[in-house]
């Protein structure tokens, strides 16, 4: 088969790969009909994350037709119309059962070596690095989904793959964002960074209840969508953005903030971010740094946006002298799959919106370049492996 594979940082192939096949009874394979590249794709591309090996498979951003079905799952049958969840997760450990999908204690075949890093395994990931299980990913004309009884939605007649594709991560990602702030009636909360996570992340914060949502970024598009979506917009180059924002809040600041941008963020320029950027390992929050201080005190800081190592000056003093209160995490995404296609179903929203951009895989390469460098107005591509 077809699949955009990892050969390098700046480096992304079409090219040939082996047919998946299944390995355990519980696994499905489903013939890709829609995929995405992620944000979280571009951190592989551009060669921040460890543990990535040539002609590793790209993506988890899938949705497809079912055409094989091991022979202990139950759940699923060939012709079924699944979205795939990009975590992978048994649906048995107590991790499961408390519904921290994502922190699943077994779906990870790296588990003991993560475990060396960061204290305990987590989940296995579609199309991620060897520490989250070096699953082939999504963007590909065939799928292995390990632990297919657990995982995927079932997707109702009459609804098209643009409107829940992206149940896959990036709306589950930005309405769990959303949902980490506590918002209240009558609040204000604002989201730092408008890619398409920060997209999902406003249009949640109003399902949710919030009055006001104040979107933060530079990039013409984002913002236009931004604001289509309900929100105020300030950019982050300017070098009065903590004050404009105490102004539009009254001098109260937003009730939470989130932070969707993650590793790889940029400040207002100069020397240290020129030289950070260049030479150091460590991952640059100027995002999460301003929106520590943007949050009121007592409020929420809720993190969606993906980090891999180490960040440094972090403003921890203003955290804890602000009391705040930091939420964070992989998306538990099969916690969110059956309320929020229900929501799409009822037309409270239709995720196609963000969508600019549709190819071929043969177009991969190139759209990960025009993605990255955010070129031809490109905010969210979608790839039909089948045409």
């Amino acid at each position: 088969m077809k699949a955009l594979t990892w050969h390098g940082s700046g480096d992304i192939r079409c090219e040939q790969v082996d047919d998946p096949i299944i390995q355990d009874d519980r696994d499905a394979i489903i013939r890709v009909t829609s995929c995405a590249i992620c944000g979280s794709d571009l951190h592989l591309y551009g060669g921040f994350v460890p543990g990535m090996h040539a002609g590793d498979v790209m993506g988890h951003e899938t949705m497809g037709e079912v055409v094989e079905v091991g022979r202990g799952n139950s759940k699923l049958k060939v012709g079924d119309r699944v979205v795939v969840p990009f975590t992978i997760s048994c649906g048995e450990c107590r991790m499961c059962k408390w519904n921290l999908f994502a922190l699943c204690e077994r779906s990870n075949p790296s588990g003991k070596e993560q475990a060396k890093q960061i204290g305990y395994p987590t989940a296995g990931l579609f199309g991620y690095s060897e520490t989250y299980g070096r699953f082939p990913g999504g963007q590909a004309e065939y799928l292995r989904i390990p632990y297919a009884d657990v995982g995927p939605i079932k997707v109702p007649g009459g609804l098209t793959d643009d409107q829940v594709l992206f149940l896959s991560d990036i709306f589950p990602t930005g309405y769990m964002a959303a949902e980490n702030c506590d918002i209240q009636p009558g609040q204000t909360v604002a989201v730092f960074g408008c890619r398409p996570v920060g997209l999902f992340a406003i249009k949640s914060a109003f399902l949710l209840g919030a009055e006001r949502v104040i979107a933060v970024d530079n990039v013409p598009e984002r913002l236009a969508l931004a604001r289509a979506s309900g929100a105020e917009t300030l950019d982050y180059t300017d070098a009065d953005l903590q004050q404009r924002i105490i102004d539009m809040t009254n001098g109260l600041g937003p009730d939470a903030v989130i932070e969707a941008v993650g590793m790889e963020s940029h400040g207002t320029g100069g020397v240290m971010e020129t030289l950070q950027s260049k030479f150091s390992s460590t991952e640059r929050p100027y995002a999460l740094q301003q929106a520590i201080l943007a949050c009121r005190p007592g409020g929420i800081v809720s993190i969606p946006g993906v980090f891999v190592g180490s960040a440094v000056t972090a403003p921890l003093g203003a955290f804890v002298g602000k009391g705040l209160t930091l939420r964070t995490g992989q998306t538990h995404v099969q916690r969110y799959l059956e309320p929020l296609m229900a929501m799409i179903a009822d037309g409270r929203i239709d995720p196609s919106f963000i969508i600019t951009h549709r190819i071929g895989l043969e177009d991969g390469p190139e759209a990960y370049k025009t993605f990255r460098d955010k070129t031809d107005g490109c905010v969210k591509v979608v790839i039909r492996p089948h045409g």
